[in-house]
């Protein structure tokens, strides 16, 4: 059935390329769409303001094949075409998109069908309180999450032979047994249990070349891991020939905790890296730092305070002094993701903290940032999400998550025990 999908401008600002994937259908895109571009593309820092420029190069760009205002043809059959509906500086943005769904349900056909696309859960609401088909864009969810709520978790148990239990001891590596061999993921984790004694048990990563290897459960700066989840996380973490590692798992669970005590351990001991890089987005990367007082340093630390926590614990009482060494030795350096967009990051120890908030097309944007010799590492917990146009399923970390779990470049760890405390496990678990 031929399609009209009408866009709204959380779309395009979440995927600039969404204009290219509706096939051979109508894309519309409604003139208020386009006067909020025109806001959003002088936010010089922000993912917002790149992606709102990207979109306009695009609309430009088609201009050239004819005009927006009757249609142009699209690569993939379909057509896109820019809609003035005459009103653009009246009234409220998603009410003028309303009434054009409205008035072009009424103009199309029975077997046409009219739809809008919205990330903002509200507008949703309002297009179906208006007789409106309402759907969110999908094309961004990886493939094994568009129609299934649970991703992929790293790591699986498994039954084994006690002989297999007992060689991965002794030699630190075993042949992967043949009921393992179908659907095992590299880099993917197993805890190997005796089916009669439930109580021997060993932890091991596939390597990717036919064997399991035995997960290491060393301190890594003083930080001791307390469950399979940190054991398996810190050894992803402490292997630099996995370039990119994503920790998910609820609050408390020690994914920042964890990622720093590798980084700075495998930059000031090992000498693995020249520099543990660590960035937060600030609030989704839509606030700019010249609103807040101070230099930058001073804008910055209301952002960055979470991280000088996990320094506190890991430092101790000398808190200050010893951050301040490292940052000055140029060993650790934190900032607001907002500046390494345009940058190449080579030999590095990248932690992106709260990685929930991104957008897939920021994800993107950063992994591509990784130069020679930098391992990057994503945390976040999905059920803790600031920007309003992803969700559990659509957030840039959940999409890196799914994308690279076929991949040899990449491991994750699904964190579930609190280890913040008892206090904090069970809000997490109960609120």
């Amino acid at each position: 059935m031929p399609t009209t999908y009408i866009l709204d401008t959380n779309v395009l600002l979440s995927d600039p390329k969404s204009l290219f994937h509706f096939e051979e259908h109508e894309v519309v895109i409604p003139i208020q769409c386009v006067a909020e571009l025109d806001k959003f593309k002088r936010e010089h820092l922000s993912a917002r303001g790149q992606a709102a420029r990207t979109v306009s190069r695009y609309l430009d760009k088609l201009r050239e094949r004819g005009s927006l205002l009757h249609g142009v043809p699209l690569h993939g059959g379909g057509t896109l075409r820019v809609d003035f509906g005459g009103e653009a500086s009246l009234g409220v943005v998603d009410d003028h998109i309303v009434r054009l769904a409205q008035r072009l349900g009424v103009e199309t056909q029975e077997d046409h069908k009219v739809v809008l696309v919205s990330r903002d859960t509200n507008m949703r609401i309002k297009a179906d309180v208006s007789g409106i088909q309402a759907e969110d864009y999908r094309h961004d969810l990886a493939p094994s999450l568009r129609d299934h709520d649970t991703g992929y978790t790293g790591y699986l148990d498994y039954e084994a032979d006690p002989d297999d239990i007992d060689d991965l001891y002794e030699n630190g590596s075993v042949l992967i047994p043949d009921g393992l061999h179908d659907g095992l993921w590299p880099h993917q984790f197993i805890l190997l249990r005796d089916p009669v004694r439930p109580s021997k048990t060993a932890l091991a990563r596939h390597t990717g070349k036919g064997h399991l290897s035995l997960c290491r459960r060393d301190a890594v700066w003083g930080i001791q891991p307390r469950s399979k989840g940190q054991v398996f996380a810190l050894d992803a973490l402490m292997d630099p020939t996995i370039p990119l590692v994503t920790l998910s798992g609820n609050a408390g669970t020690g994914k920042t905790l964890l990622a720093l005590a590798a980084g700075l351990c495998q930059t000031t001991d090992q000498d693995t890296y020249r520099r543990t890089l660590v960035a937060r987005p600030m609030v989704a990367m839509g606030k700019e730092v010249g609103f807040l007082p101070g230099e930058l340093d001073e804008k910055l630390r209301p952002w960055m305070q979470p991280i000088f926590d996990n320094l506190e614990v890991l430092l101790g009482s000398e808190d200050e002094k010893k951050s301040a060494y490292l940052i000055d030795r140029g060993h650790l350096k934190v900032e607001a993701l907002s500046f390494i967009r345009g940058r190449s990051i080579p030999h590095q120890f990248l932690i992106v903290d709260e990685a929930q908030n991104l957008s897939p097309h920021e994800a993107k944007t950063i992994l591509t940032r990784a130069g020679e010799g930098t391992k990057v590492v994503m945390t976040g917990d999905p059920a803790q999400i600031d920007n309003p146009y992803v969700d559990t399923r659509s957030n840039g970390l959940s999409y890196v998550i799914e994308a690279f779990k076929g991949s040899p470049l990449a491991a994750h760890v699904t964190l579930e025990k609190g280890e913040r405390s008892p206090l904090a496990d069970e809000a997490a678990n109960l609120l």
